[in-house]
C-alpha cells in the first residue's frame, strides 16, 4: 500500500505540471523535466515510497512559480528580458543545498530554513503586489512542504525560524523609495524562490538515491 500511495503522489506531481500546460499556463519545460527525475534508468530500481522528492508539493509550487515569467513579461513588455532577474540581487537570499559535501540532514535543515525565510520574503511581494495569485497559491503548499521536510529530519528542532524582529528588519532592508526598484525586488524574490525549489528537489533526490543505493554509507537521515 505504501508503494502504491507513493506512485500515486509521484504521478500526481507530474499530472499537476501537465494540467497547467493544458490550461495554457507557461510552465517551463525544466519543471516537468525536474519532476520526472533522471530518465537514464538509474532510478528504476530505487523504491520511492516515503521519499521527500516524491511529494506533490514540489510540483504544485514549481508549477505556480513557473507562471511568474508570463506575469513579468506582460508587465514589462519588451523593456527587459525575464532572465535579467537572475542577475538581480536582494538582501538575505536563502542559500541552497550544495550538490556535494553536505549531509542529508544538513541539506534538509538548510531547505527548511530557506523556505521559512521565503515565507517572509513573500510578505514583501504581497506588499508590492496585493492579492498576487501566485503568492496566494504557493503559501499554503510551502508551509506543508516545510513541515514534511522537518518530518524527514532526525532532529527537526535544529531548524530555526526568524524572530519577529528579524522579519521586520529583513522587510525594512528590502524597502526602497524608488517604485521600480521595489517592483524588481518583488519579481526577483519570486524568480529566486523558483530556482531555490528547482535546485532543492534535485539535491534531495540525489541524497535519497544515495541512501537507497548504499544505505551503509548513507544512513537515512544523515
Amino acid at each position: 500500500p505504501l508503494c502504491t500511495e507513493a506512485k500515486f503522489l509521484s504521478t500526481l506531481t507530474l499530472l499537476t505540471a501537465l494540467l497547467l500546460c493544458a490550461l495554457g499556463a507557461p510552465v517551463e519545460t525544466e519543471v516537468t523535466d525536474i519532476l520526472a527525475g533522471d530518465s537514464s534508468g538509474e532510478e528504476e530500481d530505487v523504491v520511492t515510497h516515503g521519499l521527500l522528492s516524491a511529494s506533490p508539493f514540489w510540483g504544485l509550487i514549481l508549477g505556480a512559480t513557473a507562471r511568474h515569467q508570463k506575469e513579468f513579461e506582460e508587465e514589462f513588455k519588451s523593456e527587459m528580458t525575464y532572465y535579467y532577474l537572475d542577475n538581480y540581487r536582494f538582501p538575505a537570499i536563502p542559500a541552497g543545498c550544495p550538490t556535494s559535501n553536505f549531509s542529508k540532514e544538513a541539506c534538509l535543515k538548510r531547505l527548511a530554513e530557506g523556505l521559512n525565510t521565503y515565507m517572509v520574503l513573500l510578505m514583501y511581494v504581497e506588499q508590492e503586489y496585493p492579492n498576487n495569485a501566485i503568492v496566494m497559491e504557493i503559501k499554503p503548499y510551502n508551509i506543508r512542504l516545510i513541515n514534511l521536510i522537518k518530518e524527514k529530519m532526525k532532529n527537526p528542532r535544529l531548524v530555526t525560524n526568524m524572530t519577529s524582529s528579524q522579519q521586520e528588519k529583513l522587510l525594512s532592508d528590502l524597502n526602497n523609495p524608488i517604485p521600480f526598484e521595489r517592483k524588481m525586488t518583488a519579481h526577483c524574490i519570486l524568480r529566486q524562490f523558483h530556482n531555490f525549489l528547482r535546485d532543492g528537489i534535485v539535491a534531495v533526490r540525489k541524497r535519497e538515491r544515495g541512501d537507497s543505493i548504499n544505505p551503509s554509507i548513507h544512513p537515512l537521515g544523515n
